[in-house]
């Protein structure tokens, strides 16, 4: 088999993700999809996990590497792995606490090696927050965790985040808040939490995707964005006002706008990215969309994360079932945001 000459393109490093999920099927897909894609990355993971899900894939054995560099020459004859025992023996659909510590430790290995220019960028496979909680994991969640990680390993200028994107398909949706009760979003949205989420995200679409002048359209919270006050006094409070002070900023964003008509087919010819004031106002359009292929990208942060939109698929984990569309979505869309950051930092 003839090698590709991607001696210039660094690797991806892919996280463990719970071993017990989806994770470790879905990466031996995407590397029978990727590897002679110009397109390399590494698991941070336990070899001999990765090599029982080999054997039940028909794909050669992974192979083991010293060092991220590594993975650029292994990547089209096996899956690279950067080794990480587990501790305890995993069993699909049964996540095991006594394997928290190297979900974690795995993460943290990936952030250690973008952050020291090792690899381009970091893609995680899903992880159970509920299992590492009993493990004493003291952050909410994934991009919490990165963001304390990414405060730890280098400096962090502003505009930082983290913030949450989905996309799919084209659309991209960055979101005001995210995990909090519906009850609470209108208590908890601020003039001042909507300019850092779109100053984050404006500098994001030119950093990451390679848009000059981002096109960003604003979601109003209630129905018809307010009625000029006459459904809710929201946007005439706080959403307009901020986004007329970001407008001073330079920032091109629109004021409120109706939800419900904002995501149709040709409404997305008129905007690079939506920003949404919660969690279900953004996520059901983009997996509607595409709800196989959807990823999370995190922006804000120094170094580049994205992941599959999806959890760990314990209902499913084994049966040959799960798919791999978002996963390889997000490989391709963290090697073209790393291409984008590379050229922009030149610029």
């Amino acid at each position: 088999m003839k090698s590709i000459n991607n001696s210039h393109t660094r690797p991806i490093a892919l996280t463990l993700g719970d071993p017990s999920g989806v994770g470790p099927e879905i990466t031996a897909q995407a590397w029978a999809e990727l590897r002679d894609k110009n397109l390399p990355f590494f698991l941070i993971g336990d070899p001999e996990l990765a090599r029982q899900h080999a054997i039940l894939q028909r794909l050669p054995e992974p192979v083991c590497i010293d060092e991220p560099r590594d993975a650029t020459r292994v990547m089209t004859d096996a899956l690279p792995v950067l080794p990480l025992p587990l501790p305890a023996p995993v069993k699909a659909g049964k996540p095991d606490q006594r394997n928290a510590k190297a979900v974690i430790t795995s993460i943290e290995l990936a952030v250690k090696t973008v952050s020291s220019g090792q690899a381009s960028a970091l893609v995680t496979n899903p992880i159970a927050k509920a299992v590492l909680y009993k493990a004493g994991f003291k952050h909410p969640g994934h991009t919490e965790f990165l963001g304390a990680l990414a405060r730890q390993n280098s400096d962090w200028p502003e505009p930082h985040g983290p913030v949450m994107m989905l996309g799919a398909s084209g659309l991209r949706v960055a979101l005001v808040t995210v995990h909090i009760p519906l009850s609470q979003v209108a208590s908890t949205i601020s003039r001042e939490n909507i300019m850092k989420v779109a100053q984050v995200l404006d500098h994001a679409l030119q950093q990451d995707f390679g848009i000059a002048k981002p096109r960003i359209v604003l979601c109003g919270l209630n129905p018809h964005a307010g009625e000029e006050g006459a459904m809710g006094d929201e946007e005439v409070r706080i959403i307009n006002p901020a986004a007329k002070n970001l407008r001073r900023l330079g920032v091109n964003i629109t004021n409120a706008q109706a939800s419900d008509a904002l995501f149709r087919e040709e409404a997305r010819n008129d905007y690079d990215a939506v920003l949404a004031l919660y969690h279900d106002q953004g996520l059901i359009p983009v997996k509607t969309l595409d709800f196989h292929g959807g990823i999370n990208t995190t922006l804000g942060l120094p170094f580049i994360r994205v992941s599959p939109d999806h959890g760990t698929g314990f209902s499913i984990a084994g049966q040959g079932k799960a798919r791999a569309d978002s996963l390889l979505a997000a490989i391709k869309a963290a090697h073209s945001m790393s291409a984008c950051r590379k050229s922009y930092g030149r610029s």
